[in-house]
């Protein structure tokens, strides 16, 4: 989802609730801050030698142990101000990817993407996923795509002889 998609259905929805669903049917709990807002610039270079360039904008969810057992999770209004304040000191890249960074004691920290999104009367809920890693230049280190990669795959692409880097 690109940020000015993500913008966009909260300035629509600004009389509902904010809620994260980080993995199927397991929430990011109602005490949680955005803490951060990050404008990110990728400037990489593959296993293959071929560059990409992009950018990504970077929520970061944080859970405040003072607010543990809370109730009533953030408004949408709330977090669109939030992120208006930020877009004023900032701006924000409106057609960068969004993600939301997160963990607690049972998830590991991730960068996730927006899945998709739900709402009803009272809530909007983003429904994230973690993109697994993966080899970017498969053609040029000979791997062939596969759902899964296996340690032969793995070798043939960062073997000396694959002409990877």
């Amino acid at each position: 989802m690109k940020t000015s998609e993500f913008l966009s259905i909260l300035q629509q929805h600004q009389d509902k609730s904010l809620l994260f669903e980080y993995t199927k049917d397991q929430f990011v709990g109602a005490n949680y801050h955005i803490t951060e807002v990050k404008n990110i610039t990728v400037d990489s270079v593959d296993c293959g030698a071929g560059t990409d360039f992009w950018k990504e904008t970077v929520v970061q969810l944080w859970e405040s142990p003072k607010e543990i057992g809370k109730r009533d999770f953030m408004s949408v209004y709330k977090a669109l101000s939030i992120l208006k304040k930020v877009d004023r000191i900032k701006p924000m890249q409106k057609d960068a990817e969004i993600k939301f960074e997160y963990s607690n004691d049972n998830f590991h920290t991730a960068q996730l993407y927006v899945d998709d999104y739900t709402l009803d009367e009272k809530q909007l809920t983003l429904k994230l996923s973690v993109e697994k890693t993966d080899c970017k230049a498969k053609e040029t280190c000979g791997v062939e795509p596969t759902s899964t990669t296996s340690a032969v795959e793995t070798e043939a692409c960062c073997s000396p002889e694959s002409g990877c880097c």
